[in-house]
């Protein structure tokens, strides 16, 4: 897993449908091409931080939304995989996500839980 696929609100893009399926691929919420809110606003504060738990306003309203979506419909949490990248530093997240979303083909989709065979 690419420390790039790790999007400043916590999210792994490198479980995202979105990044796993196979046509219109998405480049990861990192890219340029990608429109996010939450990129704009790290932007818009001039790179300042690289993750959202740096930021004085966190947890946001916009972030704490994502959250309540995420743990609701998902069963994961935005702010607490930015609280461990807070307290355990990035690569032990990556290595803490590559264990927990591993299955025998590749990687679990956290959106509908299908394994993904690995790229």
């Amino acid at each position: 897993m690419n420390k790039n696929l790790i999007a400043p609100c916590g999210m792994n893009c490198g479980i995202c449908i979105a990044y796993l399926r196979d046509e219109k691929k998405c480049p990861g919420c990192r890219s340029r091409d990608k429109k996010c809110g939450i990129r704009k606003c790290i932007d818009f504060n001039k790179n300042k931080f690289e993750y959202c738990y740096q930021c004085d306003e966190f947890p946001c309203a916009r972030i704490k939304r994502l959250d309540q979506r995420y743990r609701t419909k998902y069963g994961m949490s935005m702010i607490e995989n930015l609280g461990h990248i807070k307290m355990n530093g990035i690569r032990e997240f990556i290595k803490r996500e590559e264990k927990r979303w591993k299955c025998p083909d590749g990687i679990i989709c956290v959106h509908n839980k299908k394994c993904y065979k690995s790229n």
